[in-house]
């Protein structure tokens, strides 16, 4: 028997009409048009052209991961339908791309063109091995999707070029990328072609980061640079301070850092490495308990993208990637085949229900880069950066210059699948709550379980089997870190069973027909952040279920920071039909504390004043969907009356 349980693969998962169902539809018929046609509008799949001049298209250092990420998500929603035209528009960029590769197995749409000379000699700045990881990952997804070989094999023969290039051995170079992904990314390709020297290869880079003498030192010296140079001033931005098994602490670039760690957790477990493990667990608790959002967006800065201290958490200026998020997305799944406790799925439901979702809008086609908990009108501190202020309030871009958010995405969304559910030889795990058929086999029998349930906006949740004979296996049902009451029944029979690190299990030889009825208790609940996070202090947070709430000033009018919430108010969770479908919503009756009237000037004594507190309806919205309607003032913390 194995007891680390793994994801299914996307193929066993078919997501029915529901709230998943919904999001796919519109990142199938949306989002990933709009991606294409920016990919396209922007010169990103013209530069796999050798035939188009540099004059005549300025070429980028990390263009390939864009076009891999937008392949990657189309081979997962090809998964579950085929289309000729995705196909159409992937195989004609493959054929460039095999146009374009090397003698010598090299696939970089920029260096092989621009820079030829220039291959391998920045690992720190310049992306190589960061564009190659993406490109890995979108050719075992697009094989799975369509049997199709033609990128596995490009991207097979790049990767054994890499390592060749790459390694201990003599004449090697002993080095590694200054932006994490490609561990990750050799470690899908390694399982996907049963080829294991892809796995000493991941694990090759992982283990040399960060050790002296250090390589990003000896390779400006050998450009001739002083290493002391380097713009980010330290080798914390891109985790590379000291080896990867005495880092304790989340740091540097929120998405270089979760990548890597989704690297680290991977090998720790297939590898049986404790002292790995351990490191991942202790940077896991640094990031959980000091460094995220109640959103589940991670690296509050945008000077580095990244970390900063422990409960520093600053909403209108907070960072909050979506491409963060989804790196958490991606390393908490691995911490839980790591070691198979639900804490774990609680954080990847928080990120992605609630920071990702933020990330795109509801139309599909628009996107966030930052997200803060907190917009004014008139703060744009990213303006230079990403684009995303093109008026006076904080809205949602077509695209980027820096474009790794928009495919992200769209490839983490059309993967979701992969999320709901896990398994070992005799047990299956119900992870992410949403209507859904899984197709598994469990103890020798094929089995076939239907998930019925109005998740997230309701807590029951029903699981039918549908196979066509009796299944002796152990069902394992998450109940959610936020949830402190529930019950269970089988076949309307209750069940009186322990929650063992996060899961309720029922052990028994199951029958066609059965059904297993999970009511997970789904009140609003009034958060508080640690009272050492100074910018939350006596405010307060609404969530319920997985879902974070905010207001908006379209509902509630400006002035949203003297809208103050009492402790007696009544609050109601209901549907809005008309918000994007049926969204959940909270209404209730909020205070307005403001002077009754101001006489003028920027500062009053108090003593000159007189305060009012008049009552005013309040609605609150998921803060997934905020920014989609009349722009204006949008607050996740509430004062606390």
């Amino acid at each position: 028997m194995t007891t680390s349980p793994r994801a299914l693969q996307l193929s066993q998962v078919e997501i029915l009409p529901g709230f998943w169902h919904d999001r796919l539809t519109t990142n199938r018929e949306r989002t990933l048009p709009a991606v294409h046609a920016k990919l396209k509008a922007t010169g990103r799949l013209d530069a796999w052209r050798r035939e188009v001049p540099n004059d005549q298209l300025q070429r980028h250092i990390f263009w390939d991961s864009d076009t891999a990420k937008w392949i990657e998500a189309v081979g997962y929603t090809l998964t579950a339908g085929r289309d000729a035209t995705l196909e159409a528009q992937v195989d004609e960029v493959i054929d460039w791309m095999s146009q374009i590769q090397e003698s010598d197995g090299y696939l970089n749409s920029y260096f092989s063109i621009v820079e030829p000379d220039a291959r391998w000699t920045n690992l720190r700045d310049r992306h190589e091995l960061y564009c190659a990881g993406h490109l890995m990952e979108a050719a075992v997804a697009y094989s799975r999707a369509t049997g199709k070989r033609a990128l596995l094999d490009l991207l097979c023969r790049y990767t054994d070029h890499i390592a060749a290039t790459f390694g201990p051995g003599p004449g090697q170079r002993r080095g590694y990328c200054g932006h994490p992904e490609v561990e990750l990314a050799l470690i899908k390709l390694a399982e996907a072609t049963d080829s294991p020297h892809y796995l000493d290869l991941a694990r090759f880079f992982v283990d040399e980061r960060g050790r002296a003498p250090h390589y990003f030192d000896l390779e400006a010296q050998a450009r001739g640079e002083d290493p002391r140079g380097f713009w980010a001033k330290t080798y914390h931005y891109c985790q590379a301070h000291v080896p990867v098994r005495d880092q304790k602490i989340a740091t540097g670039h929120s998405v270089r850092a979760a990548y890597l760690y989704t690297a680290m957790a991977a090998l720790a477990r297939l590898t049986g490495d404790a002292a790995l493990a351990d490191s991942c667990r202790a940077i896991w608790t640094d990031l959980t308990a000091h460094q995220m959002y109640i959103t589940g967006g991670v690296g509050p800065a945008h000077a580095n993208e990244g970390f900063t201290f422990a409960y520093d958490l600053p909403n209108e200026t907070a960072y909050g990637e979506t491409c963060a998020s989804i790196a958490l997305v991606l390393w908490a799944q691995q911490m839980f085949e790591l070691d198979g406790q639900g804490a774990y799925i609680d954080v990847l439901e928080r990120a992605l229900y609630n920071n990702v979702l933020a990330g795109v809008s509801a139309e599909g086609d628009h996107f966030f880069y930052a997200n803060p908990l907190a917009s004014y009108p008139h703060i744009s501190p990213y303006a230079h950066w990403s684009g995303i202020h093109t008026d006076r309030h904080y809205r949602r871009s077509d695209w980027f210059g820096c474009a790794c958010c928009p495919p992200n995405v769209a490839r983490l969304l059309a993967s979701v699948g992969q999320y709901l559910y896990a398994a070992t030889d005799d047990t299956l795990f119900a992870n992410l709550y949403g209507a859904s058929r899984v197709h598994t086999t469990l103890g020798g029998s094929d089995v076939v379980l239907e998930q019925r349930t109005d998740y997230p906006w309701a807590g029951a949740v029903q699981l039918e089997l549908r196979s066509a004979a009796p299944a002796a296996f152990q069902l394992a049902l998450r109940v959610p870190g936020w949830c402190r009451r529930f019950t269970l029944a089988v076949n309307g029979a209750a069940v009186d069973a322990p929650v063992v690190a996060g899961y309720v299990r029922v052990t028994r030889t199951w029958s066609p027909g059965d059904v297993v009825t999970l009511d997970l208790a789904m009140p609003i609940e009034r958060m508080r952040a640690h009272p050492e996070v100074r910018q939350d202090a006596h405010q307060i947070a609404l969530q319920r279920g997985p879902v974070v709430y905010c207001v908006e000033e379209v509902d509630n009018g400006p002035r949203l920071a003297n809208l103050a919430l009492p402790a007696e108010a009544a609050l109601a969770a209901g549907r809005d039909p008309g918000l994007f479908g049926g969204l959940g919503v909270i209404t209730g009756e909020a205070l307005r504390v403001e002077p009754a009237a101001w006489p003028g000037g920027l500062y009053q004594a108090e003593s000159t004043l007189t305060s009012e507190a008049r009552p005013q309806p309040f609605r609150a919205i998921p803060y997934a969907f905020w920014a989609n309607r009349a722009p204006g003032e949008m607050r996740v913390w509430l004062a606390a009356a």
